[in-house]
């Protein structure tokens, strides 16, 4: 071989040996390979999803090794983690072009009823309770897109089997949209067709739903308390106010707890301080399971969560707790415990039905925040804490509710005045 053959080939080989090395130092790929490989390892619901979490990497890594900057690098995740139609997973961060998160960023609650997607609970005080959404409507479309047609372009491309409840996710994303678009949907209700402007009543899509304190009380019909929180389940500081209004509560005769607007996850201390006040001995109020333990040990790893009495003195009247779909994570695992604990009946529709408890993980190099339920959690009965059904459920499209502002709490009312 010739001294020039030598010297070409030498630098082929170099140049090829860079462009290897430059293809695999992509930031973006090997973070998306470290999302990947975290959920793999850890998410605790594959044994209920119908995911090729295989294929995902094989759609979706080609695309974080193109993209050209990091927003495109989330909207990758976004659409991957969508994958599993889970919505208890999430990014910690988000853009404009986001979904809004649900049930948080939520004002509808619809599900696919009969082969139609109906709207069965709309959130009091929100944009579209005040542009008019009425539980029972058939939505035909949304944003001039037949609601069939956008619910399959939803749905991931991994899904081996489309079934309800991957329908529904997709129509709740549908529902909750993001800050980019007004949220336009046709509907039906009594054989006629209505256009509604889902974000008109808000006067821009930026506007978010602010509350006055963490929470609420006062003594309603004929003495009875009322204590309502206002997504605070993860601030600590609310433990005391509750203690408080228990305390100017504690003469009534019966006490409803209102949980129907708390979606935002929370805090396990802020439970089980809530919970103590109602019991006299230590008891056992939810189960955790680690399916990827066994999974990868072969050895079963789980725990019963425990509660402990404290304060100055036991409530032992009359519970009611409220509920709803916007009753998410923390609130869901209040509930159960109350109603394990055996110390009040449940009332309201079912709640969110967010699955288990989360943990947070974080990219190596974007440094993108994610997290996702790495524990399974349960009654201790063994039943499911996401499939959890209150003991009075209501049906808030049955007519009889149509012209009462607030069934739910009419409903809670009526079974303490009935327990005379």
């Amino acid at each position: 071989m010739t001294r020039h053959k030598i010297i070409f080939t030498a630098i082929t080989i170099l140049l090829l040996t860079g462009l290897t090395s430059f293809k695999h130092d992509n930031k973006f790929a090997d973070d998306f390979l470290e999302f990947w490989t975290d959920v793999k390892d850890n998410y605790a619901y594959f044994d209920k999803k119908h995911t090729d979490w295989n294929k995902v990497k094989t759609v979706y890594l080609p695309q974080a090794e193109n993209a050209q900057n990091e927003n495109e690098l989330i909207t990758i995740f976004e659409n991957a983690l969508e994958e599993l139609y889970d919505n208890h997973f999430s990014l910690n961060t988000n853009l404009k072009s986001s979904t809004r998160l649900v049930p948080t960023g939520l004002d509808i609650w619809a599900e696919w009823i009969n082969d139609k997607p109906i709207v069965t609970e709309v959130r009091m005080g929100f944009s579209a309770d005040k542009a008019g959404v009425k539980n029972g409507m058939e939505i035909v479309s949304i944003n001039g897109i037949p609601i069939d047609q956008a619910t399959n372009n939803r749905i991931g491309k991994c899904i081996i089997n489309i079934d309800t409840e991957v329908k529904n996710y997709a129509l709740r994303q549908l529902l909750a949209g993001t800050y980019l678009t007004q949220r336009v949907i046709v509907v039906k209700q009594n054989g006629k067709t209505i256009t509604i402007n889902l974000d008109e009543a808000n006067g821009n899509l930026t506007d978010t739903y602010k509350y006055n304190s963490l929470l609420d009380f006062k003594t309603i019909d004929n003495n009875i308390g009322y204590i309502k929180f206002n997504n605070s389940l993860g601030q600590t500081d609310v433990i005391q106010l509750f203690d408080s209004a228990l305390y100017q509560l504690k003469n009534t005769k019966a006490l409803i707890i209102d949980l129907r607007e708390t979606p935002s996850g929370g805090n396990s201390i802020v439970a089980r301080g809530i919970m103590s006040r109602f019991i006299s001995t230590e008891m056992s109020y939810q189960k955790h399971v680690l399916p990827n333990d066994e999974k990868e040990f072969k050895i079963k790893r789980s725990w019963f969560e425990i509660v402990s009495p404290r304060g100055a003195f036991i409530y032992d009247k009359q519970v009611i707790v409220l509920v709803n779909h916007w009753t998410g994570s923390m609130g869901e695992g209040i509930t159960i415990g109350f109603d394990t604990l055996g110390k009040a009946k449940i009332v309201g529709t079912k709640m969110a039905g967010l699955n288990g408890a989360i943990n947070g993980f974080q990219t190596s190099k974007t440094k993108i925040p994610y997290s996702f339920p790495t524990e399974q959690l349960y009654q201790i009965d063994g039943t499911p804490r996401e499939i959890f059904s209150p003991t009075n459920l209501i049906d808030l499209t049955n007519s009889k509710y149509k012209e009462m502002e607030d069934p739910i709490l009419t409903e809670g009312i009526n079974i303490i005045n009935a327990n005379k």
